[in-house]
């Protein structure tokens, strides 16, 4: 495992009452999960260059960063990652599957149907338990 973490965004994006949720593509890392769109944020890129430029290439659509709503650091076997959790809204676009294998909008109450990577887990508890108040 490499000491520095690989350095991620996730862009939280709701629409009356629903979040975008995407499928990771099979061949890659925690293939076959489900995620908030996002990736690996490259040298010199902020955590919102990160954010818009993802949501173009995965998904394309636009997006607006809005706030970081939570940071988490995650050891997986292989390697260690780092999250920024950015709420966003969606500005324009119908998303479709361009760099991720499916993609569906989703309620906190619907996530326990979806599998979600271990680094997710806090947020999504955090969603559910909220929507249930």
């Amino acid at each position: 495992m490499s000491a520095e973490p690989m350095r991620v965004v996730a862009c939280v994006i709701e629409k009356e009452g629903r979040f975008l949720i995407t499928k990771r593509m099979k061949h890659s890392h925690l293939g076959h999960l489900w995620e908030f769109p996002g990736g690996k944020i490259e040298a010199g890129e902020s955590l919102e260059d990160c954010a818009i430029r993802e949501c173009r290439e995965e998904i394309d659509v636009e997006i607006k960063p809005l706030k970081l709503i939570e940071e988490v650091r995650h050891d997986y076997p292989e390697r260690t990652v780092h999250l920024y959790f950015m709420l966003c809204s969606l500005e324009s676009g119908e998303p479709r599957a361009v760099e991720c294998a499916d993609w569906t909008w989703a309620s906190p109450l619907e996530f326990e149907r979806y599998e979600f990577p271990a680094a997710d887990k806090t947020i999504i508890a955090n969603y559910i338990q909220a929507s249930v108040r």
